[in-house]
């Protein structure tokens, strides 16, 4: 099997997850994986940590959480960015409930061999957006359309 997806370091932050080969636009990349819980369970757990501005938690639906710091796999690699050339795609179970749910990674348009992969993170916090919550979710993407911050507005 050829292998789609290399990780390594990256130039947006930490490490990142890039092509090992061309990628047709609507190809499915990765699943999001990680252990299922629910988000009382991911509040527990993490409480608190959204003063560090970094997550691995991915919301899968009104019910649970992906926690990809638990049984997660390359997807959480993948960075931020306000130009992305990826989007996360939830895809609802049609039967045995919302814990069946799963998200993947899908590509937006072509994608080029050695090209890094991002996607819009979307993160929606219940806090104030003060501007020492926007530095802690500065965006690093570098991209000419760069709002400076991972988090959206509110009521968005």
């Amino acid at each position: 099997m050829v292998r789609t997806i290399t990780v390594r370091r990256s130039p947006i932050h930490g490490n990142g997850v890039f092509a090992a080969r061309n990628l047709p636009a609507g190809h499915t990349v990765i699943e999001y994986r990680g252990r299922l819980c629910t988000h009382d369970e991911a509040d527990d757990i993490y409480a608190g940590t959204a003063e560090t501005g970094h997550t691995f938690l991915f919301t899968l639906n009104d019910d649970y959480i992906i926690d990809a710091n638990r049984r997660g796999n390359d997807a959480k690699w993948i960075n931020h960015s306000c130009d992305p050339n990826c989007e996360a795609v939830i895809y609802e179970a049609k039967t045995h409930g919302t814990a069946r749910d799963r998200i993947f990674i899908e590509a937006r348009r072509p994608i080029r061999k050695g090209e890094e992969l991002t996607y819009d993170y979307g993160i929606k916090l219940d806090v104030r957006h003060t501007a020492r919550m926007r530095k802690l979710w500065a965006c690093r993407c570098g991209m000419t359309s760069c709002i400076g911050t991972m988090l959206k507005p509110k009521g968005r």
